[in-house]
């Protein structure tokens, strides 16, 4: 059992999210593979997540397409010579046992209870995460701050994975972030998904994607930003953009065979923005 209360609530999605991403686990030819995953779920999250399926196929294929994303990022950032990657979140994340790699340290912050929970799953299951969990809230607290509280070397390359938040949270917070990195680190990258303006406004005119942002709202997860200026944002931030993509065309790229439903995967966008220096 997750020993979650209830799947509400922003952290709650967190178990939608990790259900959602174990059904790659059942494709013939999976876009990656999370033998981890499974020890949080449970009857719960399948119906919740087969009500999704069932209602907005697209939910349930874009948590899959942007796991790969920053699969691929992260197995870049390591071959390149990162020593530190850190989970800004991370929910149910599961890279720290399924990625780890010599010499690399993971720290993941999120809500005090998801990770407590996470730690309590790991053991009950004779899982060891090479990972550091700090709770605490990035935003408020400053992302450096915690970091520096909990053996994290500013000094050395480091990648940030900021998997499924700015969409829950304002311009303003979003760029403090992002400033915090820049102001306090000569090496790293970040990857952060993001949707646009229309569909966080619901006026994409997809009744789909107007329903699954609602659906959000619902559990107590409303999405509050969205910007389609990626070049602007990382301009703002003094950053770099290394790389930049949507859902749609990782759609097409990795299911070239099937047909997309919905708008919303190119309102989604995927990227990666690195420190001047890197």
């Amino acid at each position: 059992m997750t020993d979650a209360s209830d799947v509400r609530e922003v952290t709650g999605t967190a178990f939608v999210v990790a259900e959602l991403r174990a059904r790659e686990n059942e494709e013939a030819h999976p876009l990656y593979r999370d033998p981890v995953v499974h020890i949080f779920l449970d009857a719960r999250t399948r119906a919740a997540a087969d009500r999704i399926r069932a209602d907005f196929p697209a939910g349930e294929h874009m948590p899959r397409l942007r796991t790969r994303y920053y699969d691929d990022r992260l197995g870049e950032a390591i071959a390149q010579g990162c020593k530190q990657v850190v989970i800004l979140g991370s929910g149910l994340d599961t890279r720290a046992v399924r990625k780890a790699s010599p010499g690399v340290a993971y720290f993941e912050i999120d809500d005090a209870g998801i990770l407590d929970l996470k730690k309590a799953r790991f053991a009950a299951n004779g899982i060891h995460a090479p990972v550091t969990l700090i709770s605490g809230n990035y935003v408020a607290s400053g992302v450096i701050p915690l970091l520096a509280a909990n053996g994290f070397d500013t000094s050395l390359p480091s990648f940030f994975i900021w998997e499924g938040n700015t969409m829950y949270l304002t311009k303003p917070d979003v760029m403090k972030v992002l400033r915090d990195l820049k102001e306090n680190l000569p090496r790293f990258a970040i990857s952060f998904d993001y949707m646009d303006e229309a569909v966080v406004g619901m006026t994409t005119g997809d009744a789909g994607a107007t329903g699954f942002v609602e659906r959000f709202a619902a559990m107590g997860a409303p999405w509050t930003f969205g910007f389609h200026d990626l070049p602007a944002l990382a301009r703002e931030a003094g950053l770099v953009v290394a790389d930049a993509t949507t859902a749609g065309k990782l759609f097409r790229t990795y299911w070239p065979d099937r047909q997309m439903h919905s708008v919303i995967y190119d309102h989604y966008g995927l990227c990666t923005l690195r420190s001047p220096a890197a």
